[in-house]
């Protein structure tokens, strides 16, 4: 003991010993910190790997701190994770990460000559729109890639080719029905206009489902034609994992394959969630089906209040059907209900029937030939519904395709409850070396050109060196309903909950589009909105349009609010003479005003 008053010195020669002979005596060695999320991240990717390592926790170790100096005397890093792998000194958790993407950790845990190579650098699991641009940007950056891409056919018997579901049953047939709709409506406007037609017009279902067949067709060869072209190999085969690096791919006549990647990117996508309910499965349909539906769909219940379920209705409407909506709660959850309310009162306005605070509660069963009876009971009473429709269809959201993948047989953590996956901000998921892109990201955005924008910066920071992440803020959107809505930010809802109310400024106004003006038709009907942050410049953080071409409006805005656009910057722009968006240039009301923003004119 020293003597009283005196600090004992630390027994260096026996610590350097020590901390030798750990290095020594095992194959991955882990000074660490119980409470270091670096740390806790290398000994993830070693599990992982199926690697056993030891690790020390310097912080509950009596002379942490001096072992702590005399890893910086022996490798001149004083940082934790400081890690070892067969006694050759690795560094901290980015070199430790580096050298599992460039191989060298691999070569450094084992015998690089006894072990086997990687059948793929990457190996992708989804052949949508994230998967492919994600599989396009790896193979151009020199990498070997197979991309999996497998449609498990609906309840009906309904699948299509490569591309996902944007391709083939979202957004391009969506808006390709949408714009049949409203070529429908111009039409009607195109008598006040001086055309004279004296032929009885109407719409020929069977014409329209080939015409956009045909189109779709023509993307599903191209994208394996693009794909052969930049040399990644296509498998219309359902992946699945069996063991860390490794996949069992099985086609559609049962015949199976196996493949390793070093680096793994999940791109599944998601599916439409059925009712539960006897029946369902067997004689409604989903936006999976309507867009190949080979017969024209007639009196149509649709079930929901999605973007979805308002996109479809609108369109049917549009074509002439008769369409009811049924809604459990509100329109559009997620969208600004204000806007909401103004995308499901134009509906009601141009024949859609909306039955509120409805769900069907019994079985669907088939009534007069080629109807369906719908039972539903109401959510706030016992108040029963009952009707016959030709067609019902099912748009009350979707579901992340993950369960079936085999990621627990890896240790891919997802959320329970909507079987997403939870990744950090480059796509990583818990598992180092499986990433995921799109619609399947627990709290992100379902939207095509988002999964496009992750999956390129991926594979660029994968294999290119970016270190470009994907911004998954302010990023704009529009729903195509017969007035479509554009938006852009937050919602008015959000920008309350994060901002307060007193911090905003609401700026508001009706527009009547001068097309609209000589047919005479819904005037002060199209309405546009922003929100201002007052303690910020009065910067726009909520950008939301309701009228034609909203889209179109919407994506030219959406690159001046990244820039961070402000209500000054718009009131010094001059606007485009006649044209929707240049309301946005002329915005003077406030909503705390209360003064009247109805329009009188063009």
């Amino acid at each position: 003991m020293p003597p009283p008053g005196q600090t004992q010195l630390p027994d260096w020669d026996g610590l350097k010993l020590r901390v030798r002979t750990l290095i020594a005596s095992h194959r991955v060695m882990i000074f660490s910190k119980s409470y270091c999320p670096y740390c806790n991240k290398v000994k993830e990717l070693f599990r992982s790997l199926h690697v056993e390592y030891y690790a020390l926790e310097l912080d509950v170790t009596a002379d942490g701190p001096s072992i702590q100096q005399v890893l910086a005397e022996l490798t001149n890093q004083r940082t934790v994770p400081n890690v070892f792998v067969n006694g050759t000194h690795v560094g901290g958790c980015d070199s430790t990460y580096q050298a599992y993407h460039d191989g060298s950790l691999q070569k450094l845990l084992g015998d690089s000559k006894d072990a086997e190579p990687y059948d793929y650098d990457l190996i992708i699991i989804g052949g949508g729109s994230g998967g492919l641009a994600c599989s396009k940007e790896a193979a151009a950056l020199g990498k070997k890639v197979m991309v999996l891409d497998y449609v498990v056919p609906t309840p009906l018997g309904t699948s299509w080719g490569l591309g996902g579901t944007c391709v083939n049953v979202g957004c391009i047939p969506k808006k390709l029905m949408h714009q049949a709709a409203l070529l429908g409506q111009a039409l009607q406007d195109s008598r006040k206009y001086g055309w004279e037609y004296e032929e009885q017009v109407k719409h020929n279902w069977d014409i329209m489902v080939q015409a956009i067949q045909n189109y779709i067709g023509s993307l599903n060869w191209g994208y394996r034609v693009s794909l052969r072209e930049k040399s990644v190999t296509y498998l219309n085969s359902y992946g699945e994992f069996i063991e860390p690096h490794k996949i069992k791919a099985t086609n559609r006549k049962g015949q199976v394959t196996y493949h390793t990647a070093e680096t793994f990117v999940l791109a599944t996508g998601e599916r439409p969630r059925y009712l539960g309910i006897p029946g369902d499965k067997e004689y409604c349909i989903t936006s999976d089906d309507l867009f190949s539906l080979p017969y024209c769909p007639g009196k149509t219940l649709v079930v929901g209040a999605s973007y979805v379920a308002l996109e479809c209705a609108g369109f049917l409407a549009g074509l002439g059907l008769d369409v009811t909506v049924m809604v459990r709660s509100i329109l559009l959850r997620g969208f600004d209900q204000e806007m909401a309310e103004k995308v499901g009162a134009h509906m009601e306005t141009h024949g859609v029937k909306f039955i509120r605070k409805f769900v069907p509660v019994e079985q669907l069963e088939e009534g007069t030939p080629g109807r369906l009876k719908v039972t539903a009971k109401s959510t706030e009473g016992s108040e029963i519904f009952e009707e016959e429709y030709n067609t019902v269809l099912i748009a009350v959201g979707r579901d992340a395709c993950t369960r079936s993948i085999g990621l627990e047989t890896i240790g891919v953590k997802i959320n329970e409850k909507n079987g997403k996956v939870p990744v950090n901000d480059e796509e990583q998921t818990n598992v180092p070396y499986v990433y995921a892109i799109g619609d399947i990201l627990d709290g992100k955005l379902e939207l095509t050109p988002v999964a496009i924008q992750a999956g390129k910066l991926l594979a660029r920071r994968l294999y290119g060196g970016s270190s470009t992440k994907c911004d998954y803020i302010n990023v704009p959107t529009t729903v195509f309903t017969p007035l479509e809505y554009g938006s852009c930010g937050l919602a008015e809802e959000r920008a309350v909950e994060e901002y307060g109310k007193q911090n905003l400024e609401v700026y508001h106004t009706l527009f009547w589009p001068l097309e609209w003006a000589i047919p005479g038709r819904d005037n002060n009907t199209c309405y546009a909105k922003i929100i201002c942050s007052k303690h910020d410049n009065n910067r726009v953080i909520g950008f939301h349009v309701l009228g034609p071409n909203a889209g179109e409006v919407t994506q030219g805005f959406a690159a001046a609010i990244k820039c961070g656009l402000t209500k000054e910057l718009l009131d010094e722009t001059i606007g485009i003479h006649p044209t929707c968006a240049e309301v946005f240039t002329t915005m003077d009301i406030t909503k705390s005003s209360g003064q009247d923003i109805t329009q009188r004119g063009c």
